[in-house]
């Protein structure tokens, strides 16, 4: 039998979800920030270990090997990222400064600017102009830009950001400058804006570009050490990677702009959870995940996970290309509880894999929120940790606390009680902003929990924000490696083109859409997918003149060979049918009489791939789970003796009521008190409030 593994890279562990047939099988170890191949290279080795075969004859049988990583985020979060340049139209320098006038808090008069990843002295402009229509209004002087390359090489830049006006319209000056920029400084990383976010308006290109430069070389090289040590191992295949936009594709096209895999690993856990949530009848859902460093929350509506390009904001700086929307916060188990002007505060700051949290026993020493946890006995010492690789230590723990609790006036106990209600409710209030700001009432949605840490959490957020169901699926703890064996392979890709939608220029669309049509098929024919396969989705992008923001919807969907007979004379007045009904459907109301304008065509091609199976219901009956054994722990109502149940003994059709712990082998779930759980026919937990519970 053959394999299918997903692979999830976070800032603390490293997850596996072997696909099996229609079994799954999970694995996470330590995170290996040296070098995090070493860490997919040592958990591909557990698994092998598992199966009872060799590695190379496990690698062998596996049909894909599918990839999120952090890489991309670790390097804008530490800010180590290439040496960055700019080569620019001139007049343009200071345009990525402005940022639109935008503020993260507005209210904030000590913000400080983000960190400058091309500081002015490293952004340089050269001669040359392309209006709006292409045509050229002012020749590029080469000269320039040798000059500029001379610049930035007694700068030592690493990597160069090509971002021209109009380029996305006419790249013939982006195209040269790239050809020179590689002459002139052999071994340097090129980003260039046409390839990486090829439409308007500017600001968002160069930022986008910029960014792509800054990180490109880091996650270029570790996927090309992957992908090295793969291939000596005994993989056959292509390594695919998990993208933004929640698709998959080749490490090839990746290459071609790093920066699409930006925040992929939380987008993998958000298309795990809209299909799990869809099969299991859930298709709202508020997605939770909660690992060692960060905490994501996600919504999903009507069993969909879309990808935006629109105002992307990630670690600061804006970025264009296609991401499904996760809001992240430094909430996570390693994250370090500390006392900061007499108030006690919960990360963003994280103790990560090395040294990780005090009760590793890997040097840590700062108390963190799985430190809390423990102090709390909603973990143990005696209980095996992360699937039995190595058990929580008290050693150093209580000590920490107790120095939190001399600087608040309280014991040790209760510094580390207040550390789990304190990150408990910046997630709650986490979950709030995402939700207020799409209108939607929590109270109407099911939370669906995953990470290692979401578990531990869930059902008190749910009581927080009026939330009566969670879910939390078998797999939670490695969830986001199963989401990546869930997405499908795809490519989503735009052009700009603006025009009056009653006045469109038909040969002009269908070119357009042609071209990303033959640039997707010929991608995945690399990836061994023959083009009857291929779905194209056919997208326009619209707005009403004056409005920032524009709208994208389907105007045809194909399956197999390309069509584009739907490009024809009436496509302008279908459109304008269309982008009223979704401005309706967004913003409830429509600009009567009013002529919108075309933006953009975009084109969202994905196959269809073999994903894990999904039982739904609870057919069994319902029955008391055996008490494995108790322990003293503070479940939010102070300590008292609580029952502990073992994952690994309960059944479909198993009963917890709150307030107990079960404990599953990568994952603690708890199940607070005037709540109680019940295991699906799949072996997945339902918590449910008891409504009688006083």
């Amino acid at each position: 039998m053959n394999y299918r593994v997903g692979i999830d890279i976070g800032g603390t562990f490293t997850d596996f979800a072997l696909l099996k047939g229609p079994d799954v099988i999970l694995h996470k170890n330590l995170s290996t920030p040296e070098d995090r191949s070493l860490g997919v290279m040592r958990g591909l080795e557990k698994l092998a270990q598992i199966e009872g075969v060799p590695l190379g004859d496990f690698l062998g049988r596996c049909d894909a090997i599918v990839h999120g990583t952090t890489v991309a985020d670790n390097t804008l979060i530490e800010m180590n990222g290439a040496l960055t340049g700019l080569i620019t139209t001139e007049g343009f320098r200071d345009e990525v400064e402005y940022r639109r006038g935008f503020k993260e808090s507005v209210w904030d008069l000590r913000l400080e600017p983000p960190i400058e990843i091309t500081p002015r002295r490293r952004r340089l402009t050269v001669p040359e102009r392309i209006l709006f229509d292409g045509s050229v209004y002012k020749e590029l002087d080469e000269d320039a830009v040798r000059e500029c390359c001379r610049r930035l090489k007694k700068q030592k830049v690493e990597s160069v950001a090509i971002s021209f006006l109009f380029s996305f319209v006419n790249a013939k000056h982006e195209k040269r400058v790239k050809e020179i920029v590689a002459k002139e400084m052999p071994g340097v990383h090129i980003s260039v804006s046409h390839e990486v976010l090829p439409r308007a308006p500017e600001y968002d290109r160069t930022s986008t570009t910029i960014v792509n430069a800054y990180v490109g070389p880091k996650v270029t090289s570790y996927l090309e050490r992957l992908v090295s040590r793969l291939k000596e191992a005994g993989y056959k295949n292509q390594l695919m990677v998990m993208q933004a936009s929640g698709g998959v594709m080749t490490k090839e096209y990746i290459d071609g702009a790093p920066i699409r895999v930006l925040a992929s690993g939380p987008a993998g856990g958000v298309v795990g959870s809209a299909y799990v949530g869809m099969k299991k009848g859930y298709p709202n859902l508020l997605c939770v995940d909660m690992g060692g460093t960060s905490y994501d929350v996600s919504v999903v509506m009507n069993g969909n996970a879309p990808a935006e390009t629109g105002w992307n904001m990630h670690h600061r700086y804006l970025v264009g290309v296609p991401m499904v929307q996760v809001e992240t916060l430094g909430a996570g188990g390693g994250s370090i509880c500390h006392v900061n002007n007499g108030a006690l505060e919960v990360g963003p700051a994280s103790a990560g894999a090395e040294p990780g949290p005090i009760c590793y026993g890997r040097g840590g020493k700062k108390p963190t929120v799985t430190d809390a946890l423990l102090m709390l006995g909603i973990l143990s010492a005696e209980s095996e940790f992360a699937g039995g690789s190595f058990s929580l230590r008290r050693d150093g723990v209580e000590q920490a606390f107790q120095d939190i609790g001399y600087k608040m006036g309280y014991s040790a106990e209760d510094a580390a009680f207040d550390c789990w209600r304190v990150v408990n409710a910046n997630m709650t209030q986490a979950v709030r902003r995402t939700t207020a700001g799409k209108g939607i009432d929590p109270k109407e949605m099911v939370i669906l929990a995953y990470g290692g840490n979401g578990p531990a959490f869930a059902a008190i957020q749910a009581e927080d924000l009026g939330v009566d169901n969670v879910l939390v699926p078998k797999a939670s703890p490695t969830f986001s490696a199963l989401g990546t064996l869930v997405a499908k392979p795809s490519i989503d890709e735009e052009r700009s083109y603006i025009c009056p939608a009653n006045e469109p220029d038909i040969k002009k669309l269908k070119a357009l859409w042609k071209e990303l049509d033959d640039r997707a098929a010929n991608y995945f024919a690399d990836a061994n997918f023959p083009r009857d396969k291929i779905i194209a989705r056919y997208q326009m992008k619209m707005r009403y003149r004056g409005q920032n923001w524009a709208l994208t919807f389907d105007m045809q969907t194909n399956t197999g060979a390309q069509d584009l007979s739907f490009v024809n004379d009436a496509i302008g007045q279908k459109a304008i049918e269309l982008f009223n009904k979704r401005h309706m459907e967004e913003y409830g109301h429509v600009r009567e009489g009013e002529i919108p304008e075309i933006i953009g065509v975009r084109l969202a091609t994905y196959v269809d791939t073999p994903a894990p199976s999904v039982i739904k219901g609870l057919s069994a009956r319902t029955v008391a789970a055996k008490v494995a054994k108790t322990r003293r722990a503070n479940l939010g109502q102070g300590y008292k003796e609580t029952d502990v149940f073992l994952g690994s003994n309960l059944k479909p059709g198993h009963e917890v009521v709150g307030p107990a712990i079960i404990e599953e082998t990568f994952t603690t779930i708890v199940v607070y008190p005037g709540w109680k759980a019940q295991v699906d026919d799949a072996g997945d937990y339902e918590l449910t409030r008891i409504r009688s519970y006083h």
